[in-house]
């Protein structure tokens, strides 16, 4: 009876405790705890009121712009380059060239159609300008396969009396 009659002893006292812990705080003079309430400061409520947006810097990219299919020597093949450089060396003229845009174009000098020039694929340090004679090899523009693109190009005779720069900005008058 001494375990039995223990065991209902701690229960009860148990019990106890917990109805003069209730009725203790009921006759406390401390208010209820209040329900948590937000911030009322301004910089909150503008925030929770007005969507949030954020400065970018312009971009290229963004928008409806789609990026060039064009292959460039960074985005071009291995296998591509390597049936490039295989391949036989073509002479030519530059036709145009705009060093802001990046493109040109070769005429040929056997005639054909003019082919297409991009900034990666010049040799040396003078930027193409119309009337230059350039030597180039020739790639196949993807996915299509069917126009042609100069790769390797080098200015081997730069055009009497046109100024040339070079790629770091220097102007050369001839």
């Amino acid at each position: 009876m001494g375990a039995l009659g223990h065991r209902g002893k701690l229960h009860r006292d148990w019990r106890s405790c917990l109805q003069a812990g209730n009725a203790r705080s009921a006759m406390s003079s401390e208010p209820p705890p209040q329900p948590l309430q937000p911030p009322t400061h301004q910089t909150s409520v503008g925030l929770l009121d007005t969507p949030r947006t954020r400065d970018r810097s312009p971009s290229p990219l963004r928008g409806n712009v789609v990026p060039s299919p064009l292959p460039t020597r960074r985005t071009r093949t291995f296998s591509a380059t390597v049936r490039a450089s295989q391949g036989p060396v073509y002479k030519g003229v530059c036709k145009c060239f705009c060093r802001s845009k990046g493109h040109g174009f070769i005429t040929p000098a056997d005639g054909g159609p003019d082919i297409f020039l991009h900034i990666s694929d010049v040799e040396g340090e003078y930027v193409p300008v119309e009337g230059d004679e350039v030597t180039y090899k020739m790639c196949s523009i993807p996915p299509k396969n069917e126009k042609l693109q100069a790769v390797e190009v080098v200015i081997t005779h730069l055009a009497p009396g046109t100024k040339h720069e070079t790629w770091s900005g220097h102007v050369i008058s001839n």
